[in-house]
């Protein structure tokens, strides 16, 4: 099992369950058994390996929304020895430029609706298009032979797949993963969330972050259960999918956000979701009341924790929904293949109960930053990856995220975590999004702002929105202003681009 890869687990389902189903494609309604998959990946690494050499370690480049085919590419790149690089459609296209010149693809597949980007970004490298609704992709291997050669692995340990992270903080940093640390984290994910082989998941999270490729997809085919893949999250046709029992859904993935909108969405109901086996959550900070609502309707919401550069690390019990609204607001508890400590800025373990940064260790995380040697000294201290998020453990050694330390703010000499403060705001009925920032002030230092989008309908003033958090927290930590607006600004995965916010505050205070 220690150097077991993921195309070693669909060769043994094709040979134990040829027929079981392995994927769906919900667009072209495309699908394929273990065996067919199999075959597809084959039959497509040999037509990688002959363009590029086996073994080579190029990179391969894809610019699409959601597809079977992503999928297929992406296995096909590991069984060639390529590394494959899913890149975030939602980028400006200087962006994508930018993460071509550090990635330097060899070769680079895009749908039809991004063939003039791909021309624009990526001039140098030979261009394909992957559009699964010509099947563009099965073409372009339809004469290679229907088994790949016995060509060279790739090590274990070396690069298998480029994740650009979402940006939050600036420029996106290309997080390496490796055939160990993506077995790993799916594993981690297989034993947290109850994944069997009789196991369906719907991704509509997107397949160029850690959460669609990795969590939604990559996890059932190494379990040998089945994935349903959208072109990405609808709220109505999403909802509509979760209820129908012919798809027989039992697992689903996605950040609060995505949450609120099914909740929120015309004609849903409780049960629409109670087939649910688990309603995996992460990517954000997932408010306390949102998770004990979901949990209280009979549907099995169970928060998490992961990232591009650690995969899957903790999760909630899924089959205590006590337990899990009694530590709502928790992450829970670290998964198989994690070690976890919390330290204080001296890098020493700090008590259950108190605030620290949060450090992760294990075979799932990331050997490192493509092309970025200085990043990687500072994200590393003795084998322990920094994760940059404050944290702390209760004494039953449940985990709480508080927030991004880099996203603290020191007001009047007090730390403040702005994720405490959206969880207060997320408490109001008309909120429906809420984001917080620390700005400067010549008395203080820093000051809290908030930034609200309310509910359709509604009419709630600041003066009330401020007088709330007065009710609920330290007066430090209430927000000197707050700003309603239609728009928070978020990455691709759900996350707020607080980089951004700063940049539009600093501009409203001149």
């Amino acid at each position: 099992m220690a150097d077991m890869t993921i195309i070693d687990a669909v060769a043994s389902h094709a040979m134990a369950r040829p027929n079981a189903p392995a994927c769906a494609d919900l667009e072209t309604g495309r699908h394929w058994n273990y065996a067919e998959l199999h075959r597809a990946i084959d039959r497509t690494a040999a037509w990688l390996a002959e363009r590029l050499a086996p073994a080579s370690g190029q990179r391969v480049a894809m610019l699409a929304r959601n597809s079977a085919e992503m999928l297929i590419l992406q296995l096909a790149c590991m069984r060639a020895g390529a590394v494959f690089v899913p890149l975030n459609w939602r980028l400006a296209e200087p962006e994508l430029a930018a993460l071509v010149l550090d990635c330097t693809p060899a070769m680079f597949f895009h749908d039809a609706d991004f063939a003039a980007t791909a021309a624009r970004v990526a001039p140098d490298a030979q261009r394909f298009d992957s559009d699964p609704a010509t099947d563009s992709l099965a073409k372009l291997v339809q004469d290679a032979p229907p088994h790949a050669p016995a060509f060279a692995r790739r090590g274990f340990t070396e690069p298998s797949t480029l994740l650009y992270t979402s940006g939050t903080s600036g420029r996106p940093k290309g997080v390496i993963v490796t055939e160990q640390s993506a077995f790993w984290g799916n594993t981690n994910f297989i034993h947290g969330n109850a994944v069997g082989q009789s196991s369906i998941f719907l991704c509509d999270m997107p397949m160029f972050h850690t959460a669609g490729l990795f969590a939604a997809v990559r996890t059932p085919i190494l379990a040998g259960a089945s994935v349903l893949i959208s072109r990405g999250f609808d709220a109505v046709k999403t909802l509509a999918r979760l209820a129908d029992p012919m798809l027989g859904i039992t697992h689903y993935f996605s950040v609060p956000q995505m949450a609120q909108m099914l909740w929120q969405s015309p004609g849903f109901a409780p049960e629409m979701l109670q087939r649910l086996e688990v309603y995996a959550m992460g990517g954000a900070p997932n408010p306390g009341p949102q998770i004990e609502r979901f949990v209280r309707a009979g549907i099995r919401m169970s928060d998490g924790f992961g990232m591009s550069e650690t995969s899957s690390n903790f999760g909630m019990p899924v089959g205590d929904l006590d337990l899990i609204v009694a530590k709502a607001g928790s992450c829970g508890l670290p998964y198989i293949a994690v070690r976890a400590r919390i330290v204080d800025e001296d890098g020493r373990d700090v008590a259950n109960g108190e605030t620290g940064e949060l450090w992760l260790a294990g075979p799932s995380v990331t050997p490192g930053y493509w092309n970025r040697p200085e990043e990687n000294a500072k994200a590393f201290v003795d084998g322990w990856f920094r994760t940059g998020d404050a944290a702390l453990r209760d004494a039953d050694g449940f985990y709480y995220l508080v927030d991004r330390k880099k996203d603290m703010f020191i007001s009047g000499g007090e730390n403040v975590y702005p994720a405490e403060v959206e969880a207060a705001l997320s408490e109001l009925a008309d909120v429906a999004e809420a984001a917080v920032i620390g700005v400067p002030d010549a008395k203080w230092g820093e000051v809290g702002r908030a930034y609200l989008i309310l509910r359709a309908g509604t009419d709630l003033d600041t003066d009330a929105i401020l007088s709330h958090c007065r009710s609920r927290l330290a007066k430090f930590k209430v927000p000197a202003t707050a700003v309603i607006t239609d728009a928070i600004p978020r990455t691709a995965s759900g996350k707020v681009q607080k980089h951004v916010l700063k940049e539009r505050a600093l501009a409203e205070m001149r």
